[in-house]
């Protein structure tokens, strides 16, 4: 969207009349990017089958391209471990080695990895 402001501006004995053009939507993304609140996840390196984080904890802002992630590791359908950061290009996956399960899960709000 484009916006025009009319700008009297006296030069010598005339009055001339000025145009001046504002890209709206410049401005708009401007003031979005500052409106924009970063992600912050849930950091644990070594999280136990108690629900308690061993090693690790605190949290993490999301960077560019980042989300928040949770890695949970089961053997017979037991949890034994999970593992929580900021990921960058992180995806959903799951796939089985040697006996165990690997749940990879990708999130996109506030602190959402301690419930994946």
């Amino acid at each position: 969207m484009i916006v025009r402001c009319w700008r009297f501006r006296p030069q010598r004995s005339n009055v001339h009349l000025e145009i001046e053009t504002f890209h709206l939507l410049d401005t708009t993304l401007a003031i979005s990017k500052a409106a924009v609140t970063p992600l912050k996840c849930i950091t644990c390196h070594l999280r136990t089958r108690t629900d308690r984080c061993r090693r690790g904890f605190d949290s993490c802002t999301a960077q560019k391209f980042e989300s928040c992630m949770s890695l949970k590791i089961f053997q017979d359908n037991i949890l034994q471990l999970s593992y929580m950061v900021c990921q960058k290009f992180c995806r959903d996956l799951t796939f089985d080695l040697n006996n165990r399960t690997y749940v990879h899960k990708c999130c996109k709000y506030n602190y959402c990895n301690s419930k994946i």
